[in-house]
């Protein structure tokens, strides 16, 4: 995460190595749930826990491969960083930043949400 954000809260998502490389886990804020993911290398994301079609779904559930997460639903292949549903299917799943400090994860969540 760059920088901080006066509009959001930091959401404190307990320590790094509760978290499997490769496999996602639900955090909740309030009436909001969040995916987290830790992939290979080091890398974090976090998105908002729905898949981004009618039938719904936890994308906490979902597999990770490289830098996208595969739907547990409909198999939509989704990037892990901008939340984009990849072509040729559409949508997008709203992210957060993310980032480990003081060997804490912590989540920056709008204030609206």
């Amino acid at each position: 995460m760059n920088g901080t954000n006066s509009s959001a809260i930091m959401l404190d998502a307990g320590k790094p190595d509760e978290y499997p490389i490769g496999l996602g886990r639900e955090v909740r804020a309030g009436s909001l749930s969040v995916a987290v993911f830790r992939a290979s290398g080091g890398r974090w994301y976090a998105l908002e826990n729905k898949t981004p079609h009618a039938k719904g779904g936890s994308l906490a559930e979902a597999i990770v491969s490289g830098d996208y997460l595969y739907c547990p639903v409909r198999d939509l292949k989704i990037a892990l960083g901008s939340g984009e549903v990849q072509a040729p299917d559409t949508g997008q799943v709203r992210t957060f930043d993310i980032r480990v400090e003081d060997n804490r994860v912590r989540i920056s969540i709008p204030k609206q949400s």
